[in-house]
């Protein structure tokens, strides 16, 4: 799965073949065949394993600011819905990098497999963090809680992996190595815009 994962973002779904996965995984293509059936089957693996390992993690972020009634303030919420898919996309021995960039494919994919994808695996967290807004945020309305839901999602889509293009665009002034300066930045910019959709909420 994991060599099948770099090949999908190297080359992309419509570019990438099961011979080309056996290859990188060293192993004969009757035996991947044997185990996934088709490549379909074998990229809806690879993106349930790392949809479902992010959206337990914001789940459980989620679960912990809401305990007991209680109403979290918006940079923390934020960091709940960022954290996990920054910190996955900056962990070597995890290969997020390489899931950033199939899901920011898939994001933007007019598929109806891959937006059928998207929304099993993606939209039930997504509306937790809609309805979040709403509570956090009670000057927002649903519409724009949604698309604040949306422009945010943007964001994490463009900032999850490290590419090293802040550092070129800035002179090495910015890293986007630093996890948690990344994190800040992101935080300062999203809950910026939120607080401007919801001009009655208190930051």
């Amino acid at each position: 799965m994991l060599a099948a994962e770099r090949v999908f973002a190297r080359s992309g779904y419509d570019g990438s073949s099961m011979r080309d996965i056996a290859k990188e995984a060293n192993v004969s293509q009757a035996l991947l065949h044997y185990h996934f059936g088709t490549k379909e089957k074998l990229f809806d693996e690879i993106f349930s394993f790392r949809a479902t390992e992010i959206n337990r993690e914001r789940g459980r972020h989620l679960d912990r600011l809401f305990a007991d009634g209680a109403i979290p303030d918006l940079p923390q919420l934020i960091d709940a819905l960022f954290r996990p898919t920054v910190e996955l996309g900056h962990d070597p021995d995890r290969f997020g990098n390489f899931f950033s960039r199939i899901l920011a494919a898939s994001a933007n994919s007019d598929d109806p497999h891959t937006k059928d994808l998207i929304a099993e695996h993606y939209d039930s967290t997504a509306l937790r963090f809609i309805s979040a807004f709403e509570k956090v945020l009670p000057g927002i309305s649903r519409e724009d809680a949604v698309w604040a839901y949306m422009f945010s999602i943007g964001v994490g889509m463009t900032m999850m992996a490290r590419t090293g293009r802040t550092a070129r665009l800035s002179n090495g002034i910015c890293d986007d190595s630093d996890v948690e300066l990344l994190l800040r930045k992101i935080n300062l910019f999203v809950c910026g815009g939120l607080l401007k959709m919801a001009p009655a909420a208190k930051s």
